[in-house]
Formats: C-alpha cells, structure tokens, sequence
C-alpha cells in the first residue's frame, strides 16, 4: 500500500497537473486503503477535483471533515462501507458507486438520498425521481407526523435551563423514532434516523422561535404562558437513542400470551416418530453478510403447547395452571402475579432431590414457542435461532432482587430479536428487537448499578448479544431497557463469554479471527457505561465457543475455532496488547482427515468439571472428554499438544456444523442435540468419578430424548429441525433446545415440580 502524498497524487491525476489544485481527475482504485489512510488535510486541497474513483480498496467508511466542492462523481465500489453518513460533507455529488460493498442497505441508500441533494445517479442508474421524492414529498409527511407527536405527547417547552432541553431533545427524539411507522419494514433503519434529524430540527425551530418572542402558527407552550391546552403526556424515553430496539414499558397485564384455542394458527405437539433427516444444510452464520429484511415488533409470540394429562393432585391440594394462556391446556406452574412473573415468595426454586450416580433425569416437553418470527408470522419456519442461556443465580446467596423468576428465566437469541422466557409458564417476559441485525450470540453478567445520595451500589443482572453487525448489545431486562451498544469488531461476532469472576469483563469472538476482551464497567442510576478494551487474542480463524476453565478463569481461555482447539493466556499486565495461543490441542480423529473430511471445526465445548472438557469435531460422530489439566502437564513448549482422553461418548453421525453441546457440572450431565431433532443426554456421575481411568469402549448416551413432532392445524407435520444449541438451568430443573426453524422447545424436570 502506497504512502498518500503530494507527489502520489500528481502522479495518479490524469491528465498531469502541477498543482494539487489543478487536479480534476484522480484515480486511487486498488490500492487496498483504509479511512486512516486518507489524509484530510492533504486531500482538501483537491478544491477542482470533479471525479474520484476509489474503487477495490477497504474504506469502511471517509474521513470526517473532508472538504471537495467540485466533487461530481465518486466511485467507492468493492470497498468495505458500512458508514454511508461520512459522506454528508460531499454535497455536490452527482454520481455515485457502491456496488460491492456487502453491507450496503436499502436504508443507506435512502440515508444518500438525503444527505446528496444533487445526486442522479446511483449505480449506474438514474434515481433523480425517486429521490426527490423522499427528500421532499416523504420528508413532508414525516415532519408532519414528528409535529403530532409534539402536541400529543408533549406539548410544553422546558426552556428553565440547558439541562432540561437536552433531556427534553432526548425524550422526544425517542419517543417519535418509536412512535412513527411509515414504509415497508425494510426502510425502517432509514424512518427512524430520518425522524431523528427531522424531530431535532422542528424542536431547535421552537426554541428558537421562544428565544426570539415569534408567534407562529403552530402552537409553542412554555411554562410561562400559564395556559395549556391539553395535559402533558410524558412517554418515558429509551435511554439510548441509537439502539432499534422495541420494547417499551407494558402496562402491568399485558404479559405475551399464546394465541386463543381456536386460532387457525395454532399448533399442537403430538408425541410421533422423528421423520427422515432434511437436506444438509449450509455453513451457517457464515452468510453473516447477508442482509435481511427487517421485521416489525411481535406483539404476541406464538406458542405451541405440549398436549399434558391433567394435572396430579398433591396432598389433596390441585396445582395451578399459569395465567395468560387464554383457556390453553398447559402445564403445571407456579404462581405468577399480573405481569406474569413469578411471585417474589418462590423466587428462587428449591432444588431437586438428589438422585443415584448414573441415574437419568425424568424430562418431558413443557412448552414450544415461536418467538423470533418474522413479522409475528405463524408460517415462518426458516428463522435460525443460535444461542440461549439461563439467567444465572448470585453466588454466596447475596441480594436476589435482581434476579426475578430464579432458575427459570433463559434468553434466546436468533434473527433480529432477543427473547427473555419463563420456562414454567411459556411466557416470553421481554423480547428486543434491532433491524437489519441477526444475533448469534448471547450471555448473562452481572454488574454493579450506583446509586444516588451515597447509597451502596447493588447487582444489576445484565444480558448482551452480538450479531452481524458486529455491535455487543447491552440490556437490563429486569428494568426493559436496552441501556447501550458498542462496536466490538468490524465483522461479525460469533461468540461472546463473561468472565464467571469478574462480572465487567467480556470477551467476544468474531470473523476477523480475533477475541478481544472487553471491560465494560458498571452502570450508574442513568445506565451510563464505559466499555475499553483491554486485550485482543489473534486467531487462525473464527472463534465459534470461548471457555474460562473454572479453576483459573483470570487467567487462561480455551478458545475452539474452525480451524481447531487453542488455548491463550489472559492474564492482564501491563501492555497487554495482542497475544497468540500458547499451544493448540489435538485430538485422535485429526489423523483420519482427508482431502474430503477435515475434522479441525470444533463445534462444541464445555466444562463438565473444574478438569474435565468435553468437546466435539464437525463430522465426528462422537463426543470427547478429556483432561485440560494433564493435557497441560504434558505441554513442555509452544505447539500443539494432544489431549488426555478420559472417554468418548457415542452421538450423532451428520455432517450438519455448528450443533453444539451444553454442560450441567452440578448434575454430572451432557446434552447435545442433532440435525433430526433429537436430544442425546448423557448422565456421566460415574464416570467423572474416574477421571484419573481411561475408558476404551464408547460410552452410550443415558437417553435420546425424541423430537416432539409438532402439528400445523390442518396441515402436515413441521419438517424435522436440527437442534443449534441447548442450556440447562441450576439443577437441571429446565432444558431449553432451539432449532433452526425457528422453535424453541422447553423440557422440565419431572421431579422438580
């Protein structure tokens, strides 16, 4: 990559000039550049410049403050832009490229529409009507809609002091980017952002208007005035603006129910034999390019109930049914109050009775919810779902306030939404939505929430997720606020991991091959945070699962890729920088690889004891256990290491990727799941027993739990789904599998009713 100087410009003018002002045309194509690369100070001097290619190099984004009057044409084609608004400063532009930049949206598009009022052409193609349509004629309709706003919702003008017309600028901001729908689904990254601009732009104009003692006709009510004509309306603002997210505050009652019985939609589960496996699919999360149509707020997440035999009576006292199910047949269930949350006297669920070593856990389907439909569509049975997780309990039996529904909340991840579901009543408590993101990964912390007047901060259980667009998502359920985002890499993110101990901590994995680890702080009463980073762990390839053993989770990460099982030293010093695997861990099944069978993708891990990992390899049609610690002890330098097997457990034979496995260590059990829906657990008490044996038989699974075959009302079976990821709650009171045809099934532990 050349070196952007006086000199290297005149020599890519064409034709020659003397000066850099003289230039009209300059060619900078292929040249691999990045935004740091471009010298504002030095290119602003390009005052003739008429046209500019840049095409085929790897600008995400151009220079703030870059100043070309004369500029008509710019080619910035095969590039890597995300940030279309950085070309707000170049408002001559007539003509434009963009092809080939993969993470240009419709709603960029339109964004260019207005930020460009000259621009014509836009990919080779004429869009001079349409464009001065949307920035005039949608514009309009919109600033009309941002001005009902005002005098509905608000209507009085807080001019007391600084403080209170930023607070006032954020509230009503928030409240018309919620409020204002206009256009198909897909243009609404574009309506909010433009209804942004337009709402901060009408409210400077009333202050202004107030500032400077004009009577308009539209009506300015101040405080001062001592007449209003309507009562203030005050909707409670998210507090951060520049998340899409969908959940407002519900009114107390207005918990998510399933659909009424007779719904044509509804779907019932019948206990039936798995069909034949489907086609093999594609590497997923690989098309993390891809963009996706956005889709509106899901009012009521559908819910497919499993068909239950009444509930059994116990000392002489019938058992509840949940609230919310419209006359549903459903489980039994605890007590819930009007929002659908447990009540605080069985907060935290009482644990189950021991059991014999080696015995299986009784589960039964409790629940299946459709909960990440696009546009609440009863027949959207495509939507992968990736990952999900169970709000976990205070260590210590500390303050528990902030863990509503102990043991029973798990949140999925999957599309453009987030969920936070109660597995004993089926109800999805809280659902967030981000358009144009498709979430992969997702996991629970807690952090430290200040407080005013000197009071002792208290735990405050959060939940992040990442996805396509490379943002960390952070959100407080408890309180419904999506309090923040930052951008953790320019990729995609594949997987993301709390440090067990130290609640702040975050590493995150993405698809520029590295893992970086994150602070992100706590939060004060405002929910303002700070995120730094503090490391940056290079890879060979994708991160797909991140593990802190359990006896030194400060220091080291297991890290499985697709090219393999690393471990890294994550001890922070001073200058900690970057840093690569100390040594690479193999297994036996490496040395049957081919030129048609590479078995370096691991695709499952997870700790089953503070020494003992189980993992597994795409096409490996069995699951290892294995021992980090005498795998280490055998390590004498950096390289590559082969495992201490223990055993290996018997599992599927599929070539599906990225099914993975999930651990329960204080049960002693293993569950994975399939590409025919199925659930392979494993019940290992035994055998943990005799982590210093190796076993050399192939270990069965205690139970293959069969998928519930669920029935469309008058129509055929759901297609048999592969089972993406599984989480087991404390105890093993709940196991949650989601699918990649958008179901998320809920098993419970029979004997912990």
């Amino acid at each position: 990559m050349a070196k952007i100087t006086e000199k290297f410009l005149l020599a890519r003018a064409s034709p020659k000039n003397k000066t850099l002002e003289q230039i009209q045309t300059l060619n900078l194509s292929l040249l691999a550049l990045k935004c740091k690369d471009l010298p504002v100070k030095l290119l602003s001097r390009l005052q003739s410049l008429e046209s500019w290619d840049l095409s085929g190099n790897r600008l995400e984004e151009l220079p703030q403050g870059l100043a070309l009057p004369s500029l008509r044409s710019l080619d910035l084609s095969d590039n890597e832009m995300e940030d279309v608004t950085t070309l707000d400063s170049l408002t001559g532009l007539e003509e434009l490229k963009l092809d080939g930049n993969i993470y240009i949206t419709v709603n960029d598009e339109y964004k260019l529409m207005v930020l460009l009022p000259k621009l014509k052409m836009y990919n080779d193609k004429y869009i001079g009507s349409r464009a001065d349509h949307i920035r005039h004629t949608s514009s309009s309709i919109l600033h009309n809609r941002v001005v009902a706003v005002w005098a509905t919702k608000f209507g009085v003008l807080e001019t007391n002091s600084q403080e209170k017309v930023e607070d006032m600028e954020r509230d009503f901001v928030a409240t018309a980017q919620c409020s204002i729908q206009f256009g198909p689904n897909s243009t609404r990254d574009y309506i909010r952002w433009r209804v942004g601009i337009l709402a901060k732009e009408y409210l400077r104009s009333l202050l202004q208007r107030t500032e400077e003692g004009d009577k308009s006709q539209e009506p300015i009510i101040t405080k001062e005035n001592n007449v209003i004509n309507s009562p203030v309306k005050r909707k409670q603002s998210l507090l951060h603006q520049d998340l899409q997210l969908t959940p407002r505050k519900r009114a107390r009652g207005d918990a998510c129910s399933s659909p009424s019985k007779d719904s044509p939609g509804a779907l019932h589960l019948t206990r039936q034999r798995a069909g034949p496996a489907g086609a093999v699919r594609a590497s997923p999360r690989k098309a993390a390019s891809a963009q996706l149509a956005a889709s509106p707020a899901v009012k009521t997440p559908r819910r497919i109930l499993v068909e239950q035999p009444p509930p059994k009576e116990d000392s002489g006292r019938p058992k509840r049914r949940a609230t919310g199910d419209r006359g549903l047949p459903t489980s039994t269930a605890t007590p819930v109050d009007r929002e659908g949350s447990p009540r605080k006297r069985s907060c935290i669920r009482p644990r189950p009775p021991p059991r014999e070593e080696g015995e299986r856990v009784q589960l039964k389907p409790l629940h299946v919810l459709q909960c990440h439909s696009k546009q609440n569509s009863p027949e959207d049975f495509s939507t992968a779902l990736w990952a999900c997780a169970f709000q976990p309990l205070p260590h210590g039996g500390g303050d528990t306030s902030c863990f509503t529904a102990g043991g029973r909340l798990v949140a999925t991840c999957g599309g453009d939404s987030i969920c936070v579901i109660d597995c004993e009543t089926g109800l999805v408590m809280k659902k967030y939505k981000v358009p144009g993101e498709e979430f992969f990964t997702l996991g629970w912390s807690t952090v430290q929430m200040s407080r005013d007047n000197g009071a002792p901060a208290r735990p405050c259980a959060v939940l992040a997720a990442g996805g396509k667009r490379g943002l960390v998502t952070l959100t407080h359920p408890q309180s419904n606020v999506a309090y923040g985002e930052f951008r953790a890499s320019r990729k995609a993110l594949s997987t993301l991991r709390f440090s067990p101990r130290q609640g702040n901590l975050l590493f995150t994995g993405a698809y520029d091959n590295k893992i970086t680890l994150w602070d992100i702080g706590g939060v004060d009463s405002q929910y303002k945070y700070k995120a730094s980073q503090l490391m940056v762990l290079e890879c060979s390839s994708t991160p797909l699962h991140l593990c802190l053993p359990p006896a030194s989770p400060d220091t080291a990460l297991l890290a499985a890729t697709d090219s393999g099982l690393h471990c890294f030293n994550t001890q922070l010093s001073p200058g900690s920088g970057k840093r690569a695997a100390e040594m690479e861990i193999t297994f036996p099944i490496y040395k049957q690889e081919d030129k048609d069978h590479s078995y370096r993708t691991i695709d499952g891990l997870g700790f089953l004891t503070n020494d003992i990992v189980a993992s597994k390899c795409h096409l490996q049609p069995s699951i290892y256990l294995w021992s980090l610690g005498q795998t280490q002890g055998q390590a004498k330098r950096r390289g590559s290491v082969a495992a201490v097997l223990l055993a290996e457990l018997q599992w599927a034979t599929t070539s599906v990727p990225y099914l993975s496995l999930s651990t329960c260590p204080e049960e002693g059990y293993l569950v994975c799941g399939d590409d025919r829906g199925r659930l392979w657990s494993y019940s290992l008490h035994n055998l943990l027993l005799e982590n210093n044996h190796q076993r050399r038989e192939l270990v069965p699974p205690t139970e293959v739990l069969e998928w519930p075959a669920p029935l469309m009302r008058n129509s055929s079976p759901v297609e048999v789904p592969s089972i993406n990821s599984v989480a087991m709650g404390q105890g093993l009171s709940y196991l949650v599998a989601l699918s990649d045809k958008n179901m998320v099934v809920v098993w419970k532990r029979e004997d912990s009713s």
